[in-house]
């Protein structure tokens, strides 16, 4: 049954745990992100809902692009491309290859069936990164009116989900966005110049976006070639 309400976001305990149960149909989800929520399931059998305390954006000109990320991307022979192959994209984030210590991933069977049926109704999308015909990055994330929030990345080679995230924050902010969502920060985020900002702060933000038009993005299975990253004006 596709959820109605969520409770207030100030209800939430003190690790974010809003709600436990529900479903993922696409009403259900898009209702979640409008209202300052996230499904963070922590396993196969439970279905949880997020609000944490603190949350994870990326203001989008604050993205640290370093020298050294810079001179890579001007040798690298990687190409970009936007909903090609979402479902390649979402599955290898459910890998656990290069996360060290994590022994499970909360990208279950049931997350990615849910997501993929989001990309196909033109909420989620895909940003990847090729090596030839090869995919060896990407990222995933949700879109609504003029919010995004990045979901989860992948990499099978060095450096190729910064690159792809920095491809990612290059067509959004073509689009005057000025930041996006990541939920909960890590180690690797905050390397890239992501903050945390409350949660009462980021409701407001959130507001925001949510009264501002749709975000383009190409359609789902697109054959669109993949680009070369430019560093054309970026000011890291």
């Amino acid at each position: 049954m596709v959820i109605e309400a969520f409770p207030p976001v100030s209800d939430a305990d003190e690790f974010g745990l809003l709600a436990v149960g529900g479903d993922l149909e696409v009403p259900s989800l898009l209702l979640a992100y409008r209202s300052g929520v996230f499904p963070w399931p922590l396993d196969s059998r439970t279905l949880t809902w997020f609000a944490p305390p603190e949350r994870t954006i990326l203001v989008l000109e604050d993205f640290h692009c370093s020298r050294t990320l810079q001179r890579t991307i001007r040798k690298s022979p990687f190409r970009f491309a936007i909903n090609h192959d979402f479902a390649a994209v979402i599955n290898r984030c459910a890998e656990t290859i290069n996360r060290p210590g994590e022994r499970g991933t909360w990208i279950t069977k049931e997350i990615i069936r849910s997501f993929t049926i989001l990309h196909n109704a033109g909420f989620a999308h895909s940003f990847e990164c090729y090596d030839g015909d090869e995919l060896v990055g990407g990222v995933y994330g949700v879109s609504i009116a003029g919010f995004f929030a990045a979901e989860s990345m992948f990499y099978r080679k060095p450096n190729a989900s910064k690159m792809t995230l920095l491809f990612l924050v290059q067509h959004l902010a073509a689009q005057g966005v000025p930041w996006i969502d990541a939920q909960v920060m890590n180690p690797f985020l905050q390397s890239l110049g992501f903050i945390e900002i409350t949660r009462g702060k980021y409701m407001r933000l959130l507001d925001e976006r949510l009264n501002q038009p749709p975000l383009r993005f190409p359609p789902p299975g697109n054959d669109i070639e993949p680009a070369r990253l430019s560093l054309f004006e970026w000011n890291p």
